[in-house]
């Protein structure tokens, strides 16, 4: 991108003196994906995951609390705090509670090996049967310490475990118990569990993303160091048992192990996500703002009196550009948004500065907490730039990464730069935040940092025709996340402006 820093308008911001084969978006085979349902029933697929409805439009009795995917993936059912079920796809329905008063409510849900069958389970850990799903025991006669959370089934069917909020683990049928925390003191409660394929562990979750294995199950990492301003609701772990994932209430995934990131909630949600549940996908990175193979532009303030011509699907704009201790406001962003249309993302140049505080918590755990708070501060005073201007915010945000004599020579101290600055935006409630740099850039700039997030390949001025934007889709990235987009010029730039290809 070529003359970011021009801008008119400012911001002061206070500064201090100082597992297997990656995939990409394009051509994957296969993959452990994942689903995640809200409140209110709103199903949102990643990773090529089918979506096969929800009821986000419906006005349910009670919220949902949970869902289970078919053993084929092509159907899933829902189930709310009254029991009720809500099937979809190749997800027969077996019976629910949802005419019954019940004593506590309902939590959480497990489906057979077979796939005929599911059960239910409520917070004093009372179990419902449904199809050919056997009753093998329960907690509804017992006083608990702390209320059940949720439920895990073995592979074969043949028992299943409940966990409560402290960690204690109860084990029926053919479920081993493998070990528990109900005799530890949690920084946070446990909020849900999810087993091994071999059915010989399990690990469970706390809401602040601390993570507990037993038996065979791994640790592959956690959040639990991590301040986390909204609280994780559930894991799942892949297919083969070599990660997992978490979602927080807002939709945003985190994954570790061989767990590949496929996306998040795009935008600020009608209802809080309450659960999630592993998938087969095509391996389709999916919060993707643009249809693969769609193209358009990204502009600036230096194309306010003369904007691209239509057509276009993309229409990426830059709200502000930082600069030591300023962030230069874009003065036509309104007119460029207005533009952009349905397609518009929006975008942010990052500069090196620090800052003495800021409103993340995560900053004093980072290796520069003065270049994190800086980040997080100049993400945060963009988009409330946009805001202020009219802009719709709740889009897809790219935070540019591109060489700046400002940038210092301590990579590490980059890094917790850009770390903050995803932050600043997803703690507003927006998922989509992607990078926008080049391998050399990158590397350069912040070292082997490696963020999952989505990823846009910058490439401007660098190609002559004939020129094919797909074939960056693969094997370009600089980081962990997948490319979702590509910018390229027309050779030589004769029509004066950057384009874009979304892989």
């Amino acid at each position: 991108m070529a003359g970011l820093l021009c801008l008119t308008g400012s911001i002061a911001l206070p500064t201090s003196a100082s597992a297997g084969t990656t995939p990409t978006a394009h051509g994957v085979p296969q993959r452990s994906a994942y689903w995640l349902v809200a409140s209110d029933g709103g199903v949102f697929a990643f990773g090529g995951a089918q979506f096969y409805g929800s009821t986000g439009n419906l006005r349910l009795n009670k919220p949902i609390v949970g869902m289970a995917g078919t053993r084929s993936s092509a159907g899933y059912w829902l189930v709310a705090s009254d029991g009720g079920i809500f099937a979809f796809g190749n997800a027969p329905f077996y019976g629910s509670t949802g005419n019954l008063r019940l004593n506590r409510p309902v939590v959480g849900m497990a489906v057979t090996h077979s796939g005929a069958g599911y059960w239910m389970v409520a917070s004093d850990g009372g179990i419902f049967s449904f199809g050919d799903a056997p009753f093998f025991g329960s907690t509804g006669n017992l006083r608990l310490n702390q209320p059940v959370v949720g439920m895990a089934a073995t592979p074969d069917g043949g028992g299943y475990w409940l966990v409560a909020a402290d960690g204690g683990v109860f084990a029926f049928g053919d479920a081993q118990f493998f070990g528990s925390t109900g005799n530890l003191h949690l920084n946070k409660p446990i909020v849900g569990m999810t087993a091994t394929p071999s059915g010989h562990g399990y690990w469970f979750t706390a809401s602040d993303g601390g993570v507990f294995a037993f038996g065979d199950a791994q640790f592959f990492g956690s959040l639990g160091s991590t301040p986390q301003s909204r609280p994780i609701v559930s894991v799942t772990s892949t297919s083969d048992g070599g990660g997992y994932w978490f979602t927080n209430n807002n939709g945003a995934v985190s994954e570790f192990g061989d767990a590949y990131y496929w996306g998040s909630a795009p935008q600020v949600l009608n209802k809080p996500v309450v659960g999630m549940a592993e998938a087969a996908g095509t391996g389709r990175f999916s919060a993707s703002s643009y249809q693969s193979g769609s193209y358009g532009y990204d502009v600036s303030k230096w194309q306010c009196a003369s904007l691209p011509p239509p057509p276009h699907a993309i229409g990426i704009v830059q709200a502000a550009a930082a600069s030591g201790s300023n962030l230069y406001t874009n003065p036509c962003l309104a007119q460029e948004a207005a533009w952009a249309g349905a397609g518009l993302n929006l975008y942010v140049y990052l500069a090196y500065a620090t800052a003495r505080s800021s409103g993340d918590p995560a900053c004093a755990a980072t290796e520069n907490p003065g270049a994190c708070n800086y980040g997080f501060n100049t993400a945060q005073a963009a988009f409330y730039y946009a805001a202020a201007t009219g802009v719709n915010t709740s889009v897809a945000w790219w935070l540019d990464v591109e060489p700046d004599p400002s940038w210092s020579g301590d990579l590490a101290a980059n890094a917790s730069l850009v770390q903050g600055a995803i932050a600043g935006i997803q703690s507003l409630g927006v998922n989509s935040v992607g990078i926008y740099s080049q391998q050399s850039h990158w590397a350069s700039i912040v070292g082997s940092y490696s963020p999952g997030v989505p990823e846009w390949v910058a490439n401007w001025g660098s190609n002559t025709p004939p020129f094919n934007p797909a074939q960056y889709c693969s094997g370009f990235n600089f980081a962990s996340g997948p490319v979702v987009m590509v910018q390229f010029t027309d050779g030589a730039n004769t029509n004066g402006f950057d384009n874009d290809y979304a892989c």
